[in-house]
């Protein structure tokens, strides 16, 4: 069980990244492989502005760095674990999701 302030702040921190589709897609992109912002907006299909708003927020919770490389700069996970961490959250949603039978679903809209 978590207990420890910093252990919930760290998960607090990934899930308001998760919160985002775009910075999910954006993470995921990352998890393939290291990326220049102008080719990550143009392989998500959004503006420079948006991403760039994006890949601050992903830099302020810790999850992306930035890697000068001359004139330009990099993006990619702050470490490599984080993908294996986004492979290992989406496999498991999956299970949970093949598994799941809410009675609910037509009424409440939940599933």
């Amino acid at each position: 069980m978590l207990t420890l302030a910093a252990d919930i702040e760290v998960l607090a921190r990934f899930g308001r990244a998760l919160a985002d589709p775009i910075r999910c897609r954006i993470l995921l992109a990352l998890s393939e492989a290291p990326a220049y912002p102008a080719a990550l907006a143009d392989t998500l299909q959004i503006s420079r502005t948006r991403l760039s708003n994006h890949l601050a927020c992903l830099r302020d919770c810790g999850l992306v760095v930035t890697v000068p490389d001359g004139r330009r700069t990099r993006y990619e996970l702050a470490d490599e674990r984080l993908g294996h961490a986004l492979d290992d959250l989406r496999n498991a949603v999956v299970a949970v999701d093949a598994d799941r039978n809410c009675p609910n679903a037509g009424e409440k809209g939940c599933c």
